[in-house]
């Protein structure tokens, strides 16, 4: 629990902690109380009345009929009445979704800005309290009080980093939370600290955990060993998962999925499995067939979330434009709320002669499941022309028909296309911020889509233009 200084606050959402600690522990069981999200989705039709994102009459009107409608069945017979909002809708207009005044928040964040304008996303005392219990009572069935973790997001206009500090405090669990530049990249604190603290568990975006251990490579160093790696902010796949457990001697797992906006709508087990946090939205899917809420049937399409517990900041059938699937399959660690898998955004696909490539289909060939000799740390795609460059660091020296042949094993990815692997000392700053850019603006440069350079977010620009023309520039000779 936070400290507050009144008591009479700290009561009230004491009240909270322990309701919501309930409800938890009765979805994982899968015996919530039938009306329980009923009466939450009315509270939040009813909050979100003052927001200035919907219709001010149409939520009048519909929060009038869930007065009059079971709570059983309200989400069913209303939710569909609404329409969708899109990421372009909240992005322009961030501020219009808050209900109370700034004053009345905890602390200020922003979304990363990458699919469109920065969006407001502070933290009230309410929702912050509420996701903790989320991420807290799912991470306690792999962290205990013995552990030791290092909390590595720089994001300081997100609230991530500050979330699972929380959750950290919230399991007891010690932690660290340092600061890496982006340009100079200087880990050699960050190693020492890991080393001399004993420091057993990784929170963070695998790329960069990714980039420590390509400077710890680069610089004599120990490379980090770890038994756990909680990793999020990233579309992070079996190839990317296998990679990083074979770099790091842990078991990963995709800790968690959500943005700043939504908060926290899947948490991981000890099976590694995300499963959806139903006590906390109602989660559906959309696609060119319709709209259908997620009922834990095989399916999948972009995942549209309504939250429940952010009342300061209702979000009413908000398009995330996030790709997902539902397995469909129970879970053997037996928490009973629906498993989900994430695909990628949709706007990380790459598009070459009308075929479509995902992060995930190119990791499984750089990365595949038998491996001997060397091995690729980190990489970056150079598109231009016909011609695709796989820049790609190393973890000992190679020679050229090493990188002839793992260019040749990946390379039938891109019909038509030649592909050629060339060994790197270092990679641009872009390739560590895929938590901020997405996997295709911070892994792949096209230069035949002069557009791209003007989805790069100031200052970062900059930096990397001068970077990385000179990356292609070599790649060319």
């Amino acid at each position: 629990m936070l400290l507050l200084r009144d008591s009479h606050i700290e009561h009230t959402l004491l009240a909270t902690a322990r309701a919501h600690t309930d409800l938890v522990r009765d979805s994982h069981a899968g015996t919530p109380e039938p009306g329980a999200l009923g009466r939450k989705f009315s509270a939040t039709l009813q909050a979100a009345t003052d927001s200035g994102l919907y219709e001010r009459d149409t939520l009048a009107d519909l929060t009038k009929k869930a007065q009059a409608t079971a709570p059983e069945t309200v989400i069913a017979d209303l939710l569909p009445q609404l329409p969708f909002l899109p990421k372009q809708s909240l992005s322009s207009g961030g501020h219009k979704a808050f209900t109370r005044d700034l004053s009345e928040f905890l602390h200020y964040y922003e979304s990363s800005g990458t699919t469109g304008n920065p969006v407001a996303a502070p933290k009230a005392l309410d929702d912050l309290i509420v996701n903790t219990i989320n991420i807290g009572e799912q991470w306690a069935r792999i962290l205990d009080r013995s552990d030791r973790a290092l909390i590595l997001i720089n994001a300081p206009f997100a609230p991530a980093a500050y979330q699972f500090e929380k959750v950290l405090e919230y399991l007891q669990v010690m932690s660290l939370r340092p600061w890496v530049d982006n340009i100079t990249g200087d880990y050699t604190r960050v190693l020492r600290l890991t080393r001399e603290l004993g420091v057993n568990v990784f929170v963070g975006p695998p790329s960069r955990l990714l980039e420590m251990i390509q400077f710890a490579y680069r610089n004599d160093e120990p490379v980090p060993a770890f038994d756990k790696l909680l990793l999020m902010a990233e579309q992070t796949g079996p190839g990317f998962i296998r990679h990083l457990e074979r770099l790091t001697g842990a078991k990963a797992y995709s800790a968690a999925y959500g943005s700043s906006e939504t908060g926290t709508t899947a948490i991981t087990c000890e099976q590694g499995n995300l499963h959806l946090q139903t006590q906390s939205y109602v989660l559906e899917l959309t696609d060119d067939t319709g709209t259908r809420f997620i009922e834990g049937s095989p399916d999948r399409g972009e995942l549209v979330v309504t939250t429940l517990d952010m009342q300061a900041r209702p979000l009413l059938r908000y398009r995330t434009g996030d790709l997902v699937e539902i397995p469909g399959t129970p879970c053997p660690c037996g928490v009973a709320t629906p498993l989900l898998r994430t695909l990628g955004r949709s706007q990380d696909l790459i598009v070459l002669e009308g075929n479509g490539i995902r992060q995930n289909d190119f990791e499984a060939g750089l990365w595949p499941e038998e491996h001997t000799g060397p091995t690729v740390l980190n990489y970056m795609l150079v598109i231009r022309g016909t011609a695709i460059v796989c820049l790609a660091t190393t973890d000992v020296p190679v020679d050229e028909a090493w990188s002839r042949a793992t260019a040749e094993r990946i390379g039938g990815l891109f019909p038509g296309y030649e592909l050629v692997l060339r060994p790197v000392e270092t990679l641009p700053p872009l390739a560590s911020l895929g938590q901020y850019l997405g996997w295709k603006l911070s892994r792949v440069l096209d230069l035949n889509d002069a557009r791209n350079w003007d989805r790069l977010p100031a200052p970062i620009r900059g930096v990397v233009e001068a970077s990385l023309a000179g990356f292609a520039t070599a790649s060319e000779k």
